[in-house]
């Protein structure tokens, strides 16, 4: 099964880097992947998922959740503050904190029900301008205003240029999070997971290498 194989390359790094074997969790991103493939992988023990669209977990997590109780969900796609308040209730981690705006939203919302998942801050480390995040130079300033609002920040999520060596936007999402005290950090997908591995990753968003391409490629979509 290709998830036992993307396990045990996450292993194999770990140890080959040094540390601690089962100190990186795999995010299996099932985003427009069939629900029996997704079943495929919780019947195979998996519990942690990712998702980039709020519409789209909807529509197939609660369900699943009630017969896996014990799996987790993070959002890992871009949030509308539109979206915000069903998002809370959905997720179980939410890794696209990118502005002041949803930050706001997420704070008033969290006053007024009592509920904010955990939070990672994106940043667009390769300062793309068709990518969301909080550019590094503003990482440490929107990092302070949040826990201001007293958010519960947990960790910094990147997804570096295609074009880039990854290792280099790596490095700087874990000294963004050293210097901050955030321990967590997503970092890494199915073509790099193993150098984020390298870099300090606590959490791989691996899709394709997991669950073989998603039905957008496969009906000839984007």
């Amino acid at each position: 099964m290709a998830l036992k194989d993307v396990v045990e390359r996450i292993r194999k790094e770990e140890a080959r880097v040094g540390r601690d074997v089962g100190s990186t969790k795999l995010i299996a991103v099932s985003k427009l992947q069939p629900l029996e493939r997704i079943r495929g992988a919780l019947n195979a023990g998996h519990r942690l998922f990712g998702e980039n669209r709020v519409q789209e977990a909807a529509g197939k997590w609660p369900a699943l959740r009630k017969e896996y109780p014990d799996l987790s969900l993070h959002l890992i796609g871009p949030l509308q503050t539109n979206k915000a308040r069903q998002a809370i209730r959905l997720f179980d981690a939410i890794e696209s904190l990118d502005r002041p705006k949803l930050a706001n939203a997420l704070a008033r919302l969290q006053e007024e029900t009592g509920l904010c998942p955990p939070l990672y801050v994106q940043v667009n480390t390769g300062e793309e301008p068709q990518k969301t995040g909080v550019m590094p130079l503003e990482a440490d300033s929107f990092i302070a205003e949040s826990r201001r609002l007293e958010l519960p920040l947990v960790g910094l999520m990147c997804i570096p240029p295609l074009d880039e060596e990854p290792s280099l936007h790596f490095a700087l999402l874990a000294k963004i999070a050293a210097r901050n005290g955030l321990k967590e950090l997503s970092m890494g997908m199915s073509g790099d997971f193993e150098k984020a591995i390298a870099q300090g990753a606590t959490s791989v968003r691996v899709g394709s290498a997991v669950f073989g391409d998603r039905i957008e490629s496969i009906s000839g979509g984007l």
